[in-house]
């Protein structure tokens, strides 16, 4: 970081300081939180890239108070280069959190669910034994976005090694993904418009038939998530189906209800 950058830094901490904007403990936890981001936002010719600090400025992780040492390291608790890049290692040395092949692992710190799903994959397997070519959380969700991709960009995603001209062709298997995540995420429309139509409901004993009703149809939608993240697509594709029944009679109930 620039001398000048740290201290432009130093003035509008000073400023805010004297206009009393860290005189509460929310406004510190923001400020420590974004410590690593405010530096290289500010010298934008260092890595990494500012198309990534900008993913991540707009991602559930930066909402969420994650910051840039949750998965690189470092200290971020100081504006001083070195101290604060301490530890920090490339994404391609294998022992970095941010390794490929260890990134499962630093996103299961937070994310335990997939990732005890990924670890039972044939292709967490693959990756174990360095195979470049299988995904890892970013090639689905993003470096930083916290994401998921589209139907259609998900299909392209799995055509790279399951197309007709990969390395593993199994015909149809990259166009069942897209079909199978577009049926996830219409469950998921239905379900919150199912929701939002319960909130309405006024009288409790027929709203709280209708929250049961609810979470029995959003337990199948779970199950799915899982075996997605398992790469399980008939498992996900038997879960998807009794979670599209369930939400069909949901949504039926609540248009029109039993007499």
């Amino acid at each position: 970081m620039t001398a000048i950058a740290v201290r432009s830094l130093a003035a509008i901490m000073t400023a805010l300081a004297i206009l009393g904007f860290l005189g509460t403990p929310t406004a510190l936890a923001q400020l420590e939180r974004s410590r690593c981001a405010d530096c290289h936002f500010a010298n934008p010719y260092t890595e990494p890239a500012r198309e990534h600090l900008h993913r991540w400025s707009l991602s559930p992780h930066q909402r969420a108070g994650v910051g840039c040492d949750s998965c690189h390291g470092g200290d971020p608790n100081t504006f001083e280069s070195l101290q604060a890049h301490r530890g920090v290692l490339s994404s391609v040395d294998p022992s970095s959190p941010v390794h490929r092949g260890r990134l499962p692992a630093t996103c299961g710190a937070c994310h335990t669910g997939p990732y005890v799903n990924f670890q039972a994959s044939r292709h967490h397997e693959l990756l174990g034994q360095g195979d470049r070519r299988v995904p890892t959380c970013s090639t689905c969700h993003g470096s930083v976005d916290g994401r998921l991709l589209s139907p259609r960009g998900l299909e392209s995603q799995c055509a790279e090694c399951h197309g007709p001209d990969g390395v593993e062709p199994r015909p149809g298997r990259a166009a069942d993904a897209r079909l199978l995540l577009e049926g996830v995420a219409n469950v998921r429309e239905s379900l919150e418009a199912a929701r939002r139509l319960i909130e309405r409901v006024r009288d409790e004993d027929r709203r709280r038939t209708l929250e049961a009703a609810y979470l029995d149809a959003e337990v199948p939608v779970t199950e799915a998530r899982r075996a997605g993240h398992r790469f399980v697509f008939d498992r996900l594709e038997e879960r998807l189906d009794t979670a599209q029944a369930r939400t069909a009679d949901l949504l039926s109930e609540l248009v029109n209800p039993s007499p």
